[in-house]
């Protein structure tokens, strides 16, 4: 690492930290049907929540005319304590998400200006400032999806916007190993860094694939392990919830739930097989760690599925399952990264 790229570096790791953040607390919105209390957006006047009875009570009504509350909270004594509870968790994803923008624009531009920054890093960042504004938009798409007839997201559109989420994660942790590690690397071995491409691949279809359950809460249902409900390793209603298989495979909560706890052992075969052929060449020692360590997460978050699973997705479990499906993209960068440059 050159000396003077280092304030560079801490900027784009704070700026991971701060997306981490984000997916964290955005999980906590999720899981706890927060995500549809704010129903409009507001780049100035939604910076801070109500700040009188008034105007909670004001946001209260509003809420009241969508669906969300005229369908389901209705029912439920839903009260304007409530009301609070899942307003915050929406105020704080959205809040969090304004502090991005602010720590990756205005660093942005003072390193300009001091001429901190290469050109290959200039167009890089810019890459990553259009990667954020389009993040911001597929939050408001998202939300939108609820606010209509539906009164929960597409999740469709929830899955695009967590897996966005997680690729603007992943390429900005990228773009800062390209400063920590500046110099070509002479070990660059071609063979591990197809697999290990591969293996993101099917990483990112699982990370989809984990946001079709969050949508459709498909994780409420067959909660058994290492089969299906009544002993079957493909239940009966993977076939029958929607009219065609493709259909039941993306949109059905049976046919999703089986898509994401079967590709599961793909994503671990994966990791397994560039471990066993790590084996074979000479790796140095970052090389090494980063395949150990993908290895060791890869693991846990396969249990951590197991688990969250057989318990129906209480709010912990679900969390840090989520968590753990970001250091271990975090590490499946890292050894790309290693293997790669």
């Amino acid at each position: 690492m050159k000396k003077e790229n280092k304030s560079v570096i801490i900027w784009l790791l704070s700026g991971c930290a701060l997306l981490f953040l984000m997916v964290v607390v955005g999980g906590i919105t999720r899981l706890t049907n927060s995500g549809l209390s704010m129903t409009d957006w507001h780049l100035v006047t939604d910076t801070f929540p109500p700040l009188t009875e008034a105007k909670w009570n004001e946001a209260f009504e509003q809420y009241k005319k969508f669906p969300e509350y005229q369908k389901i909270n209705i029912h439920n004594d839903f009260q304007l304590s409530d009301y609070k509870f899942i307003y915050f968790w929406e105020w704080f994803h959205r809040f969090i998400g304004r502090i991005i923008g602010l720590v990756f624009f205005v660093p942005f531009v003072y390193f300009l200006i001091r001429k901190k920054l290469d050109r290959p890093t200039i167009n890089k960042c810019i890459v990553l400032l259009a990667m954020g504004g389009f993040q911001g938009f597929l939050g408001w798409f998202m939300v939108r999806s609820g606010l209509i007839d539906n009164p929960d997201v597409s999740h469709f559109r929830l899955s695009l916007h967590l897996t966005f989420a997680f690729i603007t994660f992943a390429y900005t942790l990228w773009v800062a190993l390209d400063l920590i590690y500046p110099e070509r690397n002479v070990y660059k071995i071609i063979p591990l860094r197809n697999i290990a491409r591969i293996a993101l691949v099917a990483l990112l279809i699982q990370i989809i694939y984990g946001g079709f359950v969050a949508g459709l809460n498909a994780g409420l249902i067959h909660n058994h392990w290492p089969l299906m409900s009544d002993g079957q390793f493909i239940h009966d209603s993977v076939f029958i919830e929607q009219p065609t298989l493709v259909k039941n495979l993306i949109e059905g909560k049976s046919g999703v739930q089986f898509v994401h706890r079967t590709f599961a052992y793909v994503v671990v075969a994966l990791i397994l097989f560039l471990y066993y052929k790590g084996t074979r060449f000479s790796l140095t020692r970052n090389q090494s760690k980063g395949i150990d360590v993908l290895l060791v997460f890869v693991f846990i978050q396969f249990l951590l599925g197991v688990f969250t699973l057989l318990y129906s997705v209480p709010l912990a479990l679900g969390l840090i399952h989520q968590i753990m499906a970001f250091f271990l993209l975090s590490a499946m960068t890292y050894t790309l990264h290693r293997l790669s440059k």
